[in-house]
């Protein structure tokens, strides 16, 4: 068994902690947009904002694109999140069963 070159060793450990640092963000993002589902349920405003995340999007595109990501796969990750925070802004304003 060979040993794990010291530089494979940093890579690794620094992925690890931008991954920690993804999760605690993401963590954070859910926490505001759960604040935004409640506001939009108390004043009857609809779980989607299609306008909103449309801006979004093309916003987070331009960002990947400075920052030497892909803006598709920006996109699609932007649209995995809108899709989870919709489906939590649907079960607060009770729309949606809260087991699917």
């Amino acid at each position: 068994m060979s040993e794990t070159p010291p530089e494979l060793q940093r890579l690794r450990q620094s992925i690890d902690n931008i991954d920690a640092a993804l999760i605690h963000l993401l963590a954070e993002r859910f926490k505001a947009t759960q604040g935004v589902g409640v506001l939009k349920a108390q004043i009857d405003l609809p779980p989607a904002d299609p306008a909103r995340e449309e801006r979004q999007i093309a916003r987070l595109r331009g960002l990947a694109d400075e920052a030497g990501l892909d803006p598709v796969f920006a996109e699609k990750f932007l649209n995995f999140v809108i899709a989870e925070v919709i489906h939590h802004h649907e079960q607060i304003a009770g729309r949606s069963d809260p087991a699917s």
